[in-house]
């Protein structure tokens, strides 16, 4: 799947300065991550938003936004925002400073505590320890 290199261009400068981004190829486009966290990213022609649930909701409400249904089921907290909704410079850096907030919030982590003691458990077991 081919997506708009011209719109993951303009992504690119608004969140290539935050502390712990990267860039990956996914979801037949790019996908910015924070902090190992999915951040955003450019599916198609469509900006990509992980927002969680409460901001994922509210974002839904304003014009040119879908569910993200990447796998035929809605995900509950990422959206899509059509091209008429990132337009101008400003609703698509608008978009991205909700994104980039929600990655490194502490909800945008979704692990629970008992899931990491286990992956630290296991890493020192392997380890010979």
């Amino acid at each position: 799947m081919a997506f708009d290199e011209a719109l993951a261009a303009r992504v690119r400068p608004l969140v290539g300065g935050t502390p712990g981004v990267v860039e990956k190829k996914m979801f037949g486009g790019v996908a910015f991550l924070v902090n190992t966290r999915m951040c955003c990213g450019v599916v198609k022609s469509d900006l990509m938003l992980r927002l969680g649930e409460e901001g994922a909701k509210a974002a839904l409400e304003e014009p040119h936004t879908r569910p993200m249904d990447f796998t035929g089921k809605p995900m509950k907290s990422m959206v899509y925002v059509e091209e008429a909704g990132i337009a101008s410079g400003r609703d698509l850096e608008r978009w991205l400073l909700l994104a980039v907030a929600f990655a490194q919030s502490e909800a945008s982590n979704p692990r629970p505590a008992v899931s990491r003691l286990r992956l630290a458990r296991t890493r020192k077991l392997s380890a010979g320890g």
